[in-house]
């Protein structure tokens, strides 16, 4: 019986793992047909729809799935979305930008009220959390790209603002307009990158201790489970031996 409850248990986490990466593809394929119907379908002449296709392989989505939605915003037959922000307060204070691209605004605002109220947090008014992040264009390398002062060069050629370089990698931030030039001037000196992507960057934080950094994921994880919503953003920081507990 331990036998098969553990084999339970592996096709139980693998069934939470497949539907996580299919509902990943989905919120990536859906930038990419937002982007191509917003501007040029061709990504070389589309900025946006260059940093979406390059997240999305960077993913690993399939070529066939970035070709269908960019066929789908040249077909016009891809639905109308609105892309909204919400902020609001999570467990602790901690405060959070939920992003969501959506078809009926009224069903993903009442569903993204409903998750903070059920996991102890509050929906807040537009603006007020963001105020407390800056908009910024990241771009993440492993570490074995090569050591700090090299990737610090390479990004300093490239018009970056700074890097953070750590035994996991190093994380290149620039201004959220210069992200496309940027990642196109480390691509060609170092490489192509593990991701490019805009992000909200806190510029405070709030530490949590265990029992916060659970009730904060399971808030973050319902949010994120919701089909309209694309990225989640807390200012929230542990240590090291929290994370290892979780």
């Amino acid at each position: 019986m331990a036998g098969h409850s553990k084999w339970a248990n592996i096709q139980h986490r693998k069934g939470r793992q497949d539907a996580a990466r299919s509902k990943l593809f989905s919120k990536l394929a859906k930038e990419i047909t937002v982007a191509a119907k917003m501007g040029d379908p061709d990504p070389d002449k589309n900025p946006r729809l260059r940093l979406a296709v390059k997240e999305a392989k960077s993913q690993s989505v399939p070529k066939d799935v970035i070709d269908r939605a960019i066929k789908k915003a040249i077909g016009g037959d891809a639905e109308n979305y609105d892309e909204i922000r919400y902020e609001g307060y999570g467990p602790n204070g901690v405060a959070i930008i939920v992003e969501a691209m959506t078809d009926n605004r009224n069903r993903t605002a009442s569903n993204v009220r409903s998750t903070f109220s059920k996991n102890g947090g509050n929906l807040g008014e537009t603006g007020s959390v963001s105020f407390m992040f800056d908009r910024k264009g990241q771009v993440f390398y492993p570490a074995e790209v090569g050591d700090a002062d090299t990737v610090m060069m390479a990004a300093i050629e490239a018009g970056a603002e700074d890097v953070e370089s750590s035994e996991e990698g190093h994380v290149v931030w620039c201004a959220d307009t210069d992200l496309a030039e940027v990642s196109g001037t480390l691509e060609a000196e170092l490489g192509e990158s593990e991701s490019t992507k805009l992000v909200w960057r806190p510029q405070t934080s709030t530490e949590l201790d265990l029992e916060g950094m659970q009730k904060l994921m399971k808030l973050m994880e319902a949010l994120e489970d919701d089909d309209d919503v694309q990225n989640v953003t807390a200012n929230f920081e542990t240590t090291d031996e929290v994370m290892a507990q979780l």
